[in-house]
């Protein structure tokens, strides 16, 4: 496993993305936004890893709630595996809770799934499929 990039929920993309520009020294490698979680992403790529700037598309999203609870800062932290489905399965035997048991689809089209904060440790933990 290795970290494929760290997800930090920002109340407005146009004041966040100048200044992680500044901090990073580079322009975004990508933008999109996934309907279905109501959320606008814009990716740094940082080497074999990433920072995704994440803002609610909708008062009734995750991010959303969350910025609503803590306010800005780091939403949660995403691990890369090789097949989501079978991680799942592993991390549910091993004790672990879920946020669904299916995978979905995410930022970049990759399939993603959740791990509940409740059994690591109160982080959010995101599992993304790498081939």
């Amino acid at each position: 496993m290795k970290i494929h990039h760290i997800g930090i929920a920002v109340e407005s993309l146009r004041a966040a993305v100048p200044l992680f520009e500044k901090l990073l020294g580079c322009a975004p490698a990508a933008e999109e936004t996934i309907e279905e979680q109501k959320v606008r992403v814009v990716v740094f790529a940082l080497g074999e890893s990433r920072i995704e700037l994440l803002e609610a598309t909708s008062p009734d999203s995750p991010i959303a709630r969350f910025l609503g609870k803590r306010g800005q800062g780091i939403h949660h932290v995403a691990l890369a595996v090789s097949n989501v489905a079978e991680a799942l399965a592993e991390l549910e035997r091993a004790g672990f809770r879920l946020i669904g048991r299916e995978p979905r689809v995410g930022a970049g089209r990759k399939r993603i799934a959740f791990l509940h904060p409740a059994s690591t440790a109160e982080v959010l933990i995101e599992l993304v499929e790498e081939k």
